[in-house]
């Protein structure tokens, strides 16, 4: 970020315009220099919610990849760009940014499947590309053992996603079949458990394992047909 001016109002506060190239927006920030020629520096709005954004996101990614014991504050906040230190300003506690990854990650999955017929959802979840990438898949595939031993308000999270995720099957599926409520509620239970549970036990498999390919196909082509 380079400043593209600089100037001392009547206050004797020093501001300076700076233009983020990585986010293609102007951040404004200004720093009190006080009589001893001292300044204390701070950051706008704007980008603290960036930062914090940034954070999230890369703490979504770490906890997918290594679980949620498996990554330490200081570990992601070095990832995220930031020093240890600065967690407190924006979290409560390691299980407040648990909590808050679990509501994004799964807002993340709802975003990517919009305007898929089920099928086609299918066919992108159980799949080779998700099972390979886990730190970009869903939450759910990656974390669903880990938030059992999470606290209830992690678990709240995951339990409104997993709802929101049946929903969107059960509507898919209301437009391929005439079904009573209750039937396809059990179906899309049933479709989303297999696709998740494919994903899982894939993973579980070593890398580059005929079995994990055997899985998924299994299950895909299984999952594929109960929804024709």
């Amino acid at each position: 970020m380079s400043p593209r001016f600089n100037f001392l109002d009547d206050d004797y506060n020093l501001k300076y315009t700076g233009f983020d190239v990585n986010h293609n927006q102007c951040i404004i920030m200004t720093s009190r220099v006080n009589k001893s020629g001292r300044t204390n520096m701070k950051v706008s709005k704007t980008q603290v919610k960036e930062n914090r954004d940034k954070i999230v996101e890369k703490a979504t990614q770490l906890f997918r990849s290594k679980g949620y014991d498996g990554v330490g504050i200081a570990e992601l906040m070095s990832s995220a760009g930031f020093t240890h230190g600065g967690f407190y300003k924006h979290f409560s506690s390691k299980t407040d940014l648990v909590t808050i990854t679990a509501k994004y990650g799964l807002e993340q999955v709802l975003k990517r499947i919009e305007g898929l017929n089920l099928p086609q959802f299918i066919q992108m979840y159980v799949s080779r590309t998700h099972r390979d990438n886990r730190d970009q898949g869903c939450t759910l595939t990656a974390l669903s053992c880990d938030a059992a031993r999470q606290p209830d308000e992690v678990k709240v999270e995951f339990e409104e996603g997993i709802v929101q995720l049946i929903e969107f099957i059960m509507n898919e599926r209301a437009k391929q079949v005439s079904l009573e409520t209750e039937e396809l509620r059990k179906q899309a239970i049933n479709i989303l458990a297999q696709s998740v549970g494919a994903i899982a036990l894939s993973r579980a498999c070593p890398d580059q394992s005929n079995l994990s390919d055997e899985i998924l196909e299994s299950c895909r082509e299984s999952l594929l047909k109960l929804a024709d």
